[in-house]
């Protein structure tokens, strides 16, 4: 049985909720105050499926003396995994391994899952829009050399593979770009045009979506991101009682 197989076919006994969004959106708030109200109802753990890359480039950046210099080349090479012939082999390799922990992450939110918890996730793979939206990272039409051309092709295939295991809803959390400047002034304005670009282009392989402007008051947020997971629960609970 293919990986694609095995995901659709496992059965669910709890659900499996996404909190998606761009750096600025409010993710994070969001995220611990869903967990703190879903806990006493449920079992349930708070999974955080992100490569965290920006925050090992923030941390380079700040480093005395060559930091700054150091990021901007991290950035012009990594920036070329999105050419038409793709990145080097080191660089392929790199951008690999953070999918990779990626993977290590989403493993560990399914056996949680598997073993009939709650999972509330803080960002979800997705394989449709390539780059730092939850996407692959090697986008290459054409990569030059066997090793890139290998871990592109084993990259989408993992991409693929997570993004079959459709949450049971996602919870879309969309800012504009001026709000996020301001709630995260320490990321790059351009990754953070991109990011808020690129959210309402995600799919998750057919998931249901609830559309939230994050810059509303935090109680509307919540108060709607309640109720549609409520109906969710709803529905688990009857399945049990029957």
């Amino acid at each position: 049985m293919s990986k694609t197989g095995y995901c659709q076919q496992i059965k669910r006994s709890a659900p499996l909720i996404a909190l998606v969004g761009a750096d600025g959106s409010g993710k994070s708030t969001v995220g611990q105050e869903l967990l703190t109200w879903l806990q006493p109802m449920r079992p349930t753990v708070l999974c955080h499926l992100g490569k965290q890359t920006g925050n090992w480039g923030r941390a380079i950046s700040r480093l005395p003396f060559f930091g700054n210099k150091l990021d901007k080349g991290i950035i012009k090479h990594s920036s070329k995994a999105r050419d038409e012939k793709g990145a080097g082999a080191v660089t392929s390799i790199i951008i690999f391994l953070f999918s990779m922990r990626r993977v290590i992450r989403f493993m560990r939110m399914r056996r949680l899952h598997a073993r009939g918890l709650t999972i509330l996730t803080d960002r979800y793979p997705q394989a449709v829009v390539p780059g730092p939206m939850d996407g692959p990272g090697l986008v290459a039409r054409h990569p030059k050399g066997i090793i890139a051309r290998f871990l592109t092709r084993r990259e989408q295939s993992l991409y693929d593979w997570m993004a079959s295991y459709s949450p049971d809803i996602v919870i879309r959390l969309n800012v504009n770009l001026e709000t996020a400047i301001k709630r995260k002034p320490d990321h790059r304005p351009a990754s953070l045009e991109r990011k808020v670009s690129d959210v309402p282009r995600l799919t998750f392989n057919g998931a249901p979506i609830l559309d939230l402007d994050s810059t509303e008051p935090l109680d509307q947020v919540l108060a709607k991101a309640k109720e549609a997971i409520l109906t969710i629960t709803t529905r688990y609970d009857h399945k049990i009682s029957e």
